[in-house]
């Protein structure tokens, strides 16, 4: 059978195991919708406003709720089936790609309003992605939840492939009412999904009296299990890190294929396509390489090379160039965000994954925003390429000074 034949790889193994292929493609088919709705509308707010602080903005509306949300979130998906508590946050979701595609077709949609519905759309995704990410752990084993979430990543960022070249397409043929369309559909395979997929219902018993005390005693247990693994609390720190330096790459690709290389939509898609086939790649790949080298090893260097990746790749002199350096971008970045991911899930206990996964979730929406935002304004006014290679060194020079000043600090992840 092809999934027994996969199952070998160590990379692809999630696959050998029933429930997880059927989320898998259903959530591959949601992204690709998603991002047909990125690029449209990181576009659409780039060309009307002509500014980097609104595009860096807006994306970072998307994140800002992860500071408050992600937690309760983490604590909430503890507590509910986990199944439908994600087919919820996905219906919420699906009612706001709706709304814009209905502004969309009657020729009200303006940059007010898509700010707005992207801190709603921000909302639901930090309530359910602790859930999410608890439920692909579910459906594997130990031994295999590196391979599930990789693969997860892989989806989500195979999306970013697919979805940027048929906004293209669409944009230039139908405008952004259909690729807003096409995205509000796309959540239907999710639920389809999640309809036929069976896990096993929490046996503690829901009471809604003391729920928001209960909540927060949850929420503080997760953070002191994270406060004392000094591994986790590494990871923790890391992610912060990445988010504010590295991470705003994703929210700037419209300006940067706008502002600094004179192209539009066709030009911000080239660039979204090659960072998802890098992470795409990397997700097949990483595996292997945690087999030859072990995840210390692996985790600790490609944190040390994601600095100068992304300096390259904001220094990079014609929009070819800038392709290939974002795809060895998303690679990188994709291998350090899965292994600090899955060192966070692995090291805490079943009953704790979902609000583990939370704070990681938080810190890193949370710097995320923060870093899109500030990157974006600064941008306006010394330069994209100045502000953006100053963060990547600088992100380079405290990744060299954790390793001068504490060469054993990443024991801790395999302690």
């Amino acid at each position: 059978m092809p999934a027994l034949r996969l199952s070998r790889i160590s990379s692809l193994r999630a696959f050998g195991h029933p429930g997880y292929l059927p989320v898998w493609t259903g959530s591959l088919v949601s992204n690709i919708g998603t991002w047909m709705e990125t690029v449209a509308l990181g576009v659409y707010v780039t060309e009307v406003t002509g500014k980097a602080e609104w595009t860096g903005g807006v994306a970072a509306l998307s994140y800002l709720p992860g500071l408050v949300l992600s937690p309760l979130g983490g604590a909430l998906a503890d507590r509910f089936d986990r199944r439908t508590y994600v087919a919820v946050a996905t219906l919420g979701q699906m009612l706001l790609a709706t709304m814009l595609t209905v502004l969309a077709f009657t020729h009200h949609l303006s940059v007010p309003l898509v700010a707005v519905t992207a801190f709603l759309n921000g909302c639901f995704n930090m309530l359910s992605g602790p859930a999410f990410s608890a439920l692909l752990a579910e459906l594997v084993p130990p031994e295999d939840l590196h391979s599930a979430l990789s693969l997860s990543s892989a989806q989500f960022n195979l999306g970013r492939v697919i979805g940027p070249l048929l906004a293209t397409l669409v944009l230039a043929v139908g405008g952004i009412a259909w690729a807003l369309l096409i995205n509000t559909l796309s959540f239907v395979a999710v639920l389809a999904a999640l309809s036929r997929l069976r896990t096993a219902k929490d046996s503690r018993a829901f009471e809604l009296k003391g729920l928001w005390k209960a909540l927060w005693a949850d929420i503080a247990r997760g953070v002191e299990v994270a406060r004392q693994d000094a591994g986790i609390r590494l990871m923790l720190s890391s992610t912060l890190v990445v988010a504010v330096l590295v991470a705003p790459f994703i929210g700037l690709v419209p300006v940067f294929a706008i502002r600094v290389f004179g192209q539009g939509a066709s030009a911000a898609s080239l660039l979204v396509t090659s960072q998802g086939a890098g992470a795409v790649v990397a997700a097949v790949g990483v595996g292997m390489l945690i087999d030859a080298f072990g995840r210390k090893r692996v985790q600790e260097g490609v944190m040390l090379a994601l600095g100068p990746i992304a300096a390259l790749y904001w220094l990079s002199p014609t929009l070819v160039t800038a392709a290939g350096g974002i795809f060895f971008l998303g690679a990188s970045y994709m291998i350090c965000l899965t292994g600090i991911h899955t060192i966070c899930q692995s090291r805490a206990p079943r009953e704790l994954r979902a609000r583990m996964s939370s704070l990681y979730g938080m810190v890193l929406n949370a710097g995320y925003a923060l870093g899109v935002w500030m990157q974006g304004a600064l941008a306006d006014r010394v330069g994209v390429r100045f502000i953006t290679v100053s963060a990547a060194v600088f992100f380079l020079a405290l990744m060299l000074s954790l390793r001068l000043l504490r060469p054993r600090s990443f024991d801790a992840i395999e302690a």
